[in-house]
């Protein structure tokens, strides 16, 4: 059996230029790697309608016992611009104890730790049990092509996952810090006020749509939905866009649009937020005599992982070694978890989130060497 070591590892991953949806050749990649500790493997590529065909990965090492799940993604936002960074994003380099390049932080090199961490635990103890990776290259982008479609094919084939443990960088700030138990959902609307086009002049003779959608957005941003719960913050509408076609000064345009997103706690699902808003369009466009047309989209609902035994356990654990308590929280934006709690209970820690997304994004060797203690010891507890 090979020895792997994460940061060699976390290095030649981050060398696959995999902006979302492109592969390069990293599953080919971690499948070797894999099929060489004895994993059975499979590179699943799925592919919508109107989207560029994406490859999955799902491998499992064992088949009998329970089933602990290790999720990640392979894919990586666009660099920026070049010029930017320090190092090319593409070739990582280490500096200062910290490793550079696209997707160090998010997430290729949590991914290198869990391998390692299963090489060093496979090495060493003879376990009654599997452990799978379920590994997308969609995860970035729409997310159509990636888990979703890889947990329906798991629910196809009957395969059974007792735990996931989902690697996204959860730290704001330290190694230890915080363990994501849940994720508010999130949903976005486009809405179009048609009204009737004139000239300014005669604004009788007009309905102008943007003074009607300056109201309707002003409405959505008073509504105080809910004061939030012991386990997530209050929902938030934010408007992201505001839009008018208009190429003249002296016309009163047809039609005005604008975009929100709003992130929502499990006191409510995106049916019952649709059904309020909706009220407030036809109530506002009735008396402004004008029409309306709105598109949602749900990227995800909010849910909740009630804390367990295997929680507490891996709480422990991030506490011994990082010698900081992790609090469960259910902050920041969605992730592949959404999915993978369909078909088993699942929680997400990995490296500190700082710099993902950011012009040389990097992660500390040092904080890399203790994730992949923290993983291969909740390897130990679990198969106990």
């Amino acid at each position: 059996m090979p020895s792997i070591n994460e940061l060699e590892l976390a290095k030649e991953l981050i060398k696959f230029p995999t902006v979302t949806p492109v592969d390069a050749g990293v599953m080919r990649f971690l499948e070797k790697t894999l099929k060489s500790l004895g994993f059975k493997t499979k590179i699943l590529e799925f592919k919508e309608k109107n989207s560029k065909p994406v490859k999955n990965l799902y491998a499992r090492l064992g088949t009998k016992g329970l089933n602990f799940c290790y999720a990640g993604h392979l894919d990586v936002v666009p660099p920026g611009n070049l010029k930017d960074w320090t190092v090319n994003p593409f070739k990582p380099i280490v500096k200062k104890g910290h490793l550079i390049g696209r997707g160090a932080n998010d997430m290729k090199s949590s991914i290198a730790a869990f391998v390692t961490a299963v090489s060093n635990f496979t090495k060493n103890n003879n376990f009654n049990g599997s452990i799978s990776l379920l590994i997308t290259g969609d995860e970035e982008g729409v997310a159509i092509n990636g888990t979703k479609k890889v947990v329906e094919y798991l629910k196809t084939k009957k395969e059974k996952i007792n735990f996931c443990l989902v690697g996204e960088p959860t730290n704001p700030n330290k190694l230890g810090e915080m363990i994501k138990i849940g994720r508010r959902g999130s949903m976005t609307g486009r809405l179009k006020i048609i009204g009737t086009q004139g000239h300014v002049a005669y604004p009788h003779r007009a309905n102008n749509p943007s003074t009607i959608l300056v109201k309707i957005l002003s409405t959505l941003k008073a509504i105080k939905f809910d004061k939030g719960t012991k386990d997530f913050q209050p929902t938030n509408l934010e408007i992201t866009k505001i839009n008018i076609e208009n190429s003249a000064d002296n016309v009163i345009p047809g039609e005005a649009n604008a975009t929100f997103n709003i992130r929502f706690n499990n006191k409510h699902s995106s049916s019952s937020i649709k059904t309020k808003l909706n009220k407030i369009f036809n109530k506002i466009t009735k008396q402004t005599k004008s029409k309306f047309n709105i598109e949602y989209s749900v990227s995800g609902e909010a849910f909740l992982t009630k804390p367990n035994s295997t929680t507490f356990m891996i709480q422990d654990v991030i506490k011994k070694i990082t010698k900081v308590k992790p609090q469960l929280s259910t902050t920041g934006g969605t992730s592949d978890a959404r999915f993978i709690r369909k078909i088993t209970p699942c929680l997400e820690f990995g490296l500190v989130g700082k710099t993902m997304h950011k012009v040389d994004e990097a992660v500390s060797v040092s904080d890399l060497k203790k994730l992949t203690l923290i993983y291969s010891q909740i390897l130990k507890n679990y198969f106990k």
